[in-house]
This record gives structure tokens, sequence and C-alpha cells, in this order.
């Protein structure tokens, strides 16, 4: 394949991973706006969940399975979906694969890093929660959490010292080349 074409004309699936605090909502929230593609984020269906006051037991993976499910409906309709996660298992990964599978649309797996481990913590520690109600995780949260190699080819994009756009031209640039 020469190359693939981001339009709206081809619908495709941009899954991001990463853990918090290292841009990957900012560029994910960038590159859809850009595409005009749709954007489902895990931390506001979470959060939304909270709000409804229906939890009698931990979230567990609803927050993922709704947005498996939204992204799978706007896949199917023939929209550009990204999907914004810190999608730290396997399993969730994989989940979000069968997704592309199940709507048969071309997926791209996107890890966000930052390899300036100072800058990471500043990020960290600085930022505050852009959805009402949401606590974001500490520092010790962050590097404490879970979080498994991956076992497939993805795009791994390091934010560390580059601006938003940058990144997500670079971005723009490597599915463009797959």
């Amino acid at each position: 394949m020469a190359g693939k074409q981001i339009s709206d004309q081809r619908p495709m699936f941009i899954i991001f991973g990463g853990l918090s605090g290292v841009g990957k909502t900012t560029i994910a929230r960038e590159l859809a706006r850009q595409l005009g593609a749709v954007y489902v984020r895990i931390d506001s269906i979470e959060q939304a969940v909270r709000d409804s006051g229906v939890l009698t037991e931990p979230l567990n993976d609803a927050g993922y399975r709704v947005g498996y499910a939204v992204a799978e409906d706007n896949l199917l309709l023939g929209h550009t979906v990204i999907a914004d996660s810190v999608n730290p298992l396997q399993i969730t990964r994989d989940a979000w694969m069968d997704v592309s599978t199940r709507a048969h649309v071309e997926a791209v797996e996107v890890e966000i890093t930052c390899s300036d481990l100072h800058e990471h913590r500043r990020r960290v520690e600085v930022r505050s929660a852009d959805i009402p109600g949401l606590t974001l995780p500490d520092w010790q949260s962050v590097v404490a959490r879970e979080y498994q190699p991956w076992h497939r080819e993805r795009i791994v994009l390091d934010t560390a010292g580059r601006s938003v756009a940058e990144v997500v031209k670079r971005l723009r640039d490597m599915i463009s080349q797959q």
C-alpha cells in the first residue's frame, strides 16, 4: 500500500494509549479537531457514569465497554474515530482492535510517551481537571499504575520537548506513510 490518506472519505480508527500526563488527551483532541473525527474519551464516559449516581460497585471496565460501543457505532456510520484512554492493558488494546475488526475499518494504535521524567511529573502535578468532578491521579498513582508492554506494532510519539502542533503533524505524517 502506498500510504493512507487521512480524510473523511476513508474512515479509520485511531487508538491512543499512554500514562496520565504525557499529553495524550491534548494530542488526541487536536487530531480529532483537524480531522473532524469522532472523539471518544474514557475519562468523560467514566465521570458521567459516576455522576449518574447509579454506581454501587467500582467501575471496573464499564467505561471502556461504553467506549467500545460508541466507537463501533460511529465507525459503522463511516466516521473516523479517535479513542483516548490510558489503555494500559493488553486486554483493553485487544478489545479496541476487535472493534475495528467488527467495523471492518483499519486501526492505528498510538502510544504517547514523555521521556523526560521531570517534565512528565511537572505536567501531572500542575494540570487541572477539565471534566467537572474528575479527580486526577497524583504522581505516585501515575508511576504505580500497571501499564503492560505493547506486543503489536504501533506509532510511538515522545512529547518531551515538542509542541502539540509538532507531535500532531508528525502523527499525521506517520499515519499517512503506513
